[in-house]
């Protein structure tokens, strides 16, 4: 699954990768983007559409509220025949925005937190699709999931799965409404190339939420050591 992720590259540089005009004015450098907030999504048009939409699908049929458990991904193997996604996987797909990931490697009873990035350091999109529901009060709601697939060389020793990274020759084909065939649509899902991205260690500050500064993307060997304890 992917369930954290960084968005921390300026909008302007952005605007230039992604081709889109405007922005969210109170957009903002992001260290740990979790599930239910606002993230920064683009749907095509001419121009592009950058803006924000919450993080966790809801359906146009469902009713928003604090009791629904946000459906922040949607699996590449079945999003083209679920009665939840297949609307939206044929007609409202858009890009989600990152330049990293977070997964959780297992190591015996502990986890370690693991930031994935492309070799480059560039931004990046995932696969997402979305929808428009009503929201508790009544007004329209956007809201949208992160597909995922299988992982590939590198995420495998982390995670049996990871976010779909769509190259940048197939980001406009992607938002391309005008594509609808299930079939061909599922074939842009595959993992991303191994040589493309790597892997390293982060401070367990990840974990929470709460934490949203750039220390939470620092490797862990170049964050300080702790203060010697004072002696006894």
């Amino acid at each position: 699954m992917c369930g954290r992720y960084s968005l921390t590259a300026s909008l302007e540089e952005l605007a230039r990768r992604f081709d889109f005009e405007h922005g969210p004015e109170d957009f903002r450098s992001r260290y740990n983007v979790a599930p239910t907030q606002q993230v920064l999504t683009i749907v095509g048009g001419t121009p592009r559409r950058a803006g924000f939409m919450r993080w966790g699908l809801v359906p146009p049929w469902a009713k928003t509220s604090s009791q629904n458990r946000p459906i922040i991904n949607a699996r590449a193997e079945t999003v083209a025949e679920k009665p939840t996604f297949r609307h939206s996987f044929r007609q409202r797909r858009c890009l989600v925005v990152a330049d990293g990931f977070y997964e959780w490697q297992k190591t015996g009873s502990a986890k370690r937190p693991m930031r994935v990035v492309m070799r480059t350091g560039e931004p990046f999109a995932f696969a997402g699709i979305w929808a428009t529901g009503d929201g508790p009060d009544g007004e329209p709601v956007s809201s949208c999931a992160i597909i995922t697939t299988t992982a590939n060389g590198v995420l495998e020793p982390i995670h049996h799965r990871m976010p779909v990274i769509l190259p940048e020759e197939l980001e406009a084909l992607w938002l391309d409404t005008a594509l609808d065939d299930p079939a061909a649509l599922t074939q842009l899902l595959e993992p991303y190339p191994d040589d493309n991205l790597e892997a390293y260690e982060v401070s367990r500050l990840v974990n929470s939420a709460s934490n949203d500064t750039p220390e939470v993307t620092t490797p862990l060997t170049h964050l300080p050591s702790p203060p010697e304890p004072p002696a006894p």
